[in-house]
C-alpha cells in the first residue's frame, strides 16, 4: 500500500484547488494541436521505453541461475 502521506495529499488536493482564486492563471490558453500531439507522442514513447527496460531487466534476471549457497530459508519451501 502507499505511504500514508500520499493519501493525505489526495484528500487535501481538492481543498487546495478550491482555495485558488479564479483567473489566477495569467497567460494560460488552450494548447495548440501540434503541442498536444507532441506531448501525447512523447508520453507514448517514454511509456514504451519504460516497459522495454522492465521487460529486459526481468528477462535477464530470469535467465540467471540461482546461486545455491546451502542456506535454509524458512519462507522458501523449495530451498532446504
Amino acid at each position: 500500500m502507499g505511504h500514508p502521506g500520499f493519501l493525505l495529499l489526495l484528500f487535501l488536493l481538492p481543498v487546495a484547488a478550491a482555495q485558488t482564486p479564479p483567473g489566477s492563471c495569467s497567460g494560460c490558453g488552450p494548447l495548440s494541436l501540434p503541442l498536444l500531439a507532441g506531448l501525447v507522442a512523447a508520453d507514448a514513447v517514454m511509456s514504451l521505453v519504460m516497459v522495454g527496460v522492465v521487460f529486459a531487466c526481468a528477462r535477464s534476471a530470469h535467465r540467471r541461475s540461482p546461486q545455491e549457497d546451502g542456506t535454509v530459508y524458512i519462507n522458501m519451501p523449495g530451498r532446504g
